[in-house]
């Protein structure tokens, strides 16, 4: 099969524009603050707690997000959350950028996120032909990563030479041309089946529909405490100042590192054949994160950290692509915004609240500790997995 046939459709690529030019500000976003917050404060706690800033909102809002993605028209919901976004730039274009402004700022920004997620997932397969949507699936994930891969990296660039403010400005640029992008898609989607009235049951029938999958529930628990314990992003600034000595265009690099190796695997994954033993695969790929963030942990070199994360970044596309895609093909239409939903609680579980448990754990017992640590736990978690769940060790497409 043709791995461009994705591209044929025009909603797909604004899609895939919009995507990439939101992620693209986000990551600017995120090494900016990041270098603020540890300026300001030079605490490991304060870093660790944006991850605690980020996440909340996603655990209170998850379940009302996916009903709101389900009930109402996606592509309306994408645009006005990215309203918010766009008033979340502002915010910190027009104020100065103190913890608190900062944090005001970026919970706003998750607010928004939280309930554009899985709206912008569900149109996912509207925008491609069905033959062709892990294909899309995969050019999603490539285009989120290099949006990573650039996005850190001009970032610390800016920060060297011109500060964190040029980046607010640029992530204002982007979050306003993503609401461009949304507003040219012309998804017409195919009626589902009625809506009955809204109640409490119907919020949890995404949990209840995860909860009895015997293939979504381990891959994505699978994903939550892999990453969860073995994420080490949240430490790079204390690692780029305090342990490799290598400032903020060495925190740049080393933030875009894991999205150079999930790029290199995406278009990897692109141009492959079908994966047939995918359940094998998850459990490595997921092996393979956490040794290599065990190495990171310890190294005292920028290209042998340089390489760690990269590799991290290589396994968790893997990860992510087997992920989203079954989800996406076990979740009918009607019930996918609220099983995205549960899946996106997962996400920000492992991505935010990982970063909140590297911060407490390096404050109380080092940077080095910490990551080590995780990573640690993280191969530890796979070997449970492999021994406990036999659905997803013989998982095959």
């Amino acid at each position: 099969m043709d791995p461009y046939a994705p591209f044929r459709s025009r909603d797909f690529r604004f899609f895939l524009t919009g995507s990439l030019l939101s992620n693209f500000g986000l990551q600017m976003l995120s090494v900016a603050v990041s270098w603020d917050l540890y300026i300001q404060t030079r605490s490991a706690v304060v870093l660790g707690n944006v991850g605690f800033v980020q996440v909340a909102p996603f655990l209170v809002f998850a379940l009302a997000a996916g009903h709101v993605a389900d009930r109402f028209d996606r592509r309306r919901v994408m645009l006005v959350t990215q309203l918010i976004v766009i008033a979340s730039a502002i915010m910190l274009i027009t104020a100065r950028p103190s913890v608190v402004i900062i944090y005001a700022s970026l919970l706003l920004n998750a607010i928004a996120r939280s309930f554009q997620g899985p709206a912008r997932m569900a149109i996912l397969p509207h925008v491609v032909p069905a033959g062709v949507l892990r294909r899309a699936i995969t050019w999603h994930s490539s285009a989120q990563e290099i949006a990573s891969v650039s996005g850190p990296a001009l970032a610390g660039l800016i920060l060297a030479t011109r500060g964190s403010r040029t980046i607010y400005v640029f992530q204002l640029v982007c979050a306003m041309l993503t609401f461009a992008c949304v507003s040219m898609l012309s998804v017409r989607l195919k009626p589902g089946p009625p809506m009955p009235a809204p109640d409490r049951s119907e919020l949890l029938e995404g949990v209840r529909f995860v909860w009895r999958d015997p293939l979504i529930l381990p891959a994505i628990s699978l994903d939550l405490f892999g990453v969860l314990f073995g994420g080490a992003t949240a430490l790079l600034p204390i690692y780029a100042v305090q342990v490799l000595h290598a400032g903020a265009r060495g925190l740049g690099w080393l933030r875009a590192a894991p999205s150079f190796g999930a790029v290199s695997m995406a278009i990897l994954l692109s141009h492959s054949r079908k994966i047939h033993r995918p359940g094998r695969m998850l459990l490595l790929a997921v092996a393979g994160f956490g040794a290599a963030t065990v190495v990171f942990g310890i190294s005292r070199s920028l290209w042998l950290s340089f390489a760690m994360l990269l590799l991290t970044g290589a396994c968790d596309n893997v990860s992510v692509v087997l992920r989203q895609s079954l989800v996406q093909m076990r979740t009918p239409d009607y019930l996918k915004g609220r099983a995205l939903a549960v899946q996106n609680i997962f996400i920000s579980c492992s991505n935010q609240l990982g970063a909140v448990e590297s911060g407490w754990t390096a404050a109380w017992f080092g940077a080095v500790i910490s990551v080590v640590g995780g990573g640690l736990a993280t191969v530890a978690i796979v070997a449970a997995f492999a021994l406990k769940s036999a659905p997803l060790r013989r998982w095959t497409q």
